[in-house]
């Protein structure tokens, strides 16, 4: 983290004292630049205070082609960072690259949900095409080309081996997570939940030949997979799924009772909804990072 501001500092750290990030405060620009240049395979993302050191941070670290994921703090005058309408003395203007997530400094609060969003935006930012016909500027977007991959890949593959299933936590986005759709888009996502489920619990128990029994259970787990990653990605809670079984249950239930037949089959399917949370679990656990 690079900031003049003391103020902004304190309250980042203190943001940041619970979560599993490890924070860095440097105030001096060469310093800083230094620091990353020998931990650029450590760091997972930049928090930079656009000052003007810091925009020379930026420039510094894109000369040397070093691209890692980046928060840029807009500076922002007469600030007791607790909100009201402030103006602004960074233009946006920046030549890093891209991805870089901006934060106004009032809103510092939002600092996890912003790394996350940068890391997300840094893994699938583009490769970038020179179209000059020197080989000169051909050699160095290459070169360029060649690291931001590199970089983006060690960056995949860290938090890959340190945090089990983050990697694919950070491809989440919150657009598509349940609580953000509209309420027609909720409406149709739970239909296809429940459609789903449904064709899950009738092909839990279904009978078939020897031969072709090692088939169905493979479509079945493939069935459940698709299923918990749907969910997963909409962030779908587990009280929900268990929600969408009680329901199934009740009209199954129902029907059960029109025919005259025993409930108690019913009570097998509790093994259904049993594996499904199982599976979802263990996508929110491996989401979580561990302990450092």
């Amino acid at each position: 983290m690079f900031t003049e501001s003391l103020t902004v500092a304190d309250i980042l750290k203190q943001t940041l004292a619970h979560s599993d990030f490890v924070v860095s405060w440097i105030t001096a620009e060469s310093e800083f630049v230094g620091w990353v240049t020998d931990n650029r395979h450590r760091i997972d993302c930049l928090v930079v205070e656009q000052s003007v050191p810091g925009r020379a941070v930026f420039e510094r670290l894109q000369t040397q082609s070093i691209l890692l994921p980046a928060i840029a703090l807009e500076v922002r005058t007469n600030s007791n960072l607790a909100g009201g309408v402030l103006s602004i003395q960074s233009d946006r203007q920046l030549s890093y690259h891209s991805a870089v997530v901006w934060l106004p400094t009032n809103q510092v609060s939002q600092i996890e949900s912003r790394v996350s969003q940068a890391i997300e935006q840094f893994i699938q930012l583009p490769v970038p095409d020179d179209d000059s016909t020197a080989p000169q500027a051909q050699r160095s977007a290459d070169s360029q080309g060649f690291l931001l991959s590199l970089q983006q890949q060690r960056l995949i593959e860290k938090l890959q081996e340190r945090l089990g299933y983050l990697g694919v936590y950070y491809k989440r986005s919150a657009q598509n997570f349940f609580r953000n759709m509209t309420p027609e888009e909720r409406h149709e996502f739970l239909n296809q939940l429940r459609q789903d489920y449904r064709r899950i619990i009738l092909n839990y128990f279904t009978k078939n030949d020897t031969s072709e029994r090692n088939t169905v259970e493979k479509e079945l787990n493939q069935q459940i997979d698709d299923y918990v990653n749907l969910a997963f990605f909409a962030d779908i809670s587990v009280s929900k799924i268990v929600e969408i079984h009680m329901e199934l249950m009740d009209d199954f239930s129902k029907q059960l009772h029109i025919e005259g037949r025993s409930e108690d089959i019913l009570l097998d399917y509790r093994l259904t909804l049993i594996d499904v949370i199982a599976h979802l679990c263990e996508m929110y656990r491996r989401s979580i990072p561990r302990e450092q």
